[in-house]
């Protein structure tokens, strides 16, 4: 009896040892139990294109074990999916229970950066045939010539970084963000991306640091020009419009010039439309918000190459997650034609180089 007695007493101890019993949250599984719908509305992209998109990045995502119980490779892209949905920790922690806000915010990041990842893959300036292609797809916008992208940038609220260094992400309208340059085509593709200066620094300045606008100065890219706004210096590589035209060509030199130029702003709208977390703002890590908008900028060319129809806005999410932001002073939030030869020379003055496609083209 006696041995008896101290098995027990020695099982009991042990028992007590190991603590309460850890509960572990059952996850939602939204992949399955959305149709496809809602699934979009959620998430932004399809069925279809997420599947692909993990298994371009599963490998990155596992873990060699299960210690712990991580999140599996779809379920931490589909926490990040509705990140940049939202903009939200609170609402990401909502759809899977049991994780705690650094356990997502890491995988945020994790997910964010196997994504971007694959930027050489699917941003690309085009060369060759290709901006042949892109020139022409420009010139049955509005018969502007040798256009081969169209440049702009775009703020995107971030919260304050806090720290000695904080005033220079606070942009001219007086709220912090990063100043996002982007060029797109004519079919709204991101074709280059620059993201990594703070919302104080204009426009021209961030051209001017950039290799793609080394590659024109020394002739890497030989043909077609950039359509710019009049915040940005006139090159002969960089169409701008003319402040004051003189005269009917002029004109219609800047009307065609603003249609075409349109594209990049259509690619701003539907960029933050299907990802709402850059117009309601990012707030994460400044160096974590960097890598999420690369992110969804390849997710947005994904889209478009798949041709993904826009997701529906959430009116109730915007207008709910709309009201936190204003709660929050440091943080604050917008037929075919036939083609002739389009050839343009880039040699000369920049303003030579303008007058002479305004003498040629639009009479």
């Amino acid at each position: 009896m006696g041995d008896n007695f101290d098995a027990e007493l020695l099982y009991i101890e042990m028992l007590e040892n190991l603590g309460p019993e850890r509960v572990i949250a059952e996850r939602n599984d939204h992949f399955y139990l959305m149709d496809d719908t809602k699934f979009v509305m959620r998430y932004r992209l399809s069925k279809q294109v997420t599947l692909k998109l993990l298994q371009q990045i599963e490998g990155m995502l596992e873990y060699p074990t299960n210690r712990n119980i991580p999140l599996t490779p779809i379920q931490q892209l589909l926490l990040t999916l509705r990140f940049y949905a939202t903009g939200s920790f609170q609402i990401v922690i909502g759809d899977t229970n049991g994780v705690s806000k650094a356990t997502i915010s890491r995988y945020i990041k994790i997910v964010s950066e196997a994504i971007a990842s694959l930027r050489h893959h699917y941003i690309c300036f085009p060369s060759g045939d290709e901006a042949r292609a892109v020139i022409q797809e420009f010139y049955r916008i509005c018969n502007f010539p040798g256009v081969i992208g169209a440049i702009d940038c775009t703020h995107i609220p971030i919260q304050s970084p806090g720290g000695q260094n904080a005033e220079v992400f606070r942009n001219r309208k007086q709220y912090f963000s990063i100043n996002v340059q982007t060029i797109s085509d004519a079919n709204l593709l991101i074709r280059n991306v620059i993201a990594r200066w703070p919302g104080s620094v204009h426009d021209s300045f961030i051209f001017d640091n950039t290799q793609i606008r080394m590659m024109f100065e020394t002739g890497r890219i030989p043909e077609g020009h950039l359509l710019g706004d009049n915040g940005y210096r006139l090159a002969p590589y960089l169409l701008t419009p003319f402040l004051n035209p003189r005269n009917e060509r002029q004109e219609n030199y800047n009307r065609a010039h603003v249609e075409t130029r349109n594209t990049v702003e259509r690619q701003y709208g539907v960029w933050k439309r299907r990802f709402p977390a850059l117009s309601l703002g990012l707030r994460t890590k400044v160096r974590t918000s960097l890598i999420i908008i690369v992110a969804t900028a390849i997710l947005h060319n994904i889209a478009i190459q798949t041709r993904e129809e826009e997701p529906p806005e959430d009116q109730e999410l915007l207008e709910y997650l709309q009201e936190k932001r204003t709660q929050d002073r440091n943080f604050l939030m917008f037929d075919d034609v036939p083609v002739p030869n389009i050839d343009v020379p880039r040699d000369g003055a920049p303003a030579a180089v303008r007058q002479r496609i305004v003498d040629t083209h639009f009479l």
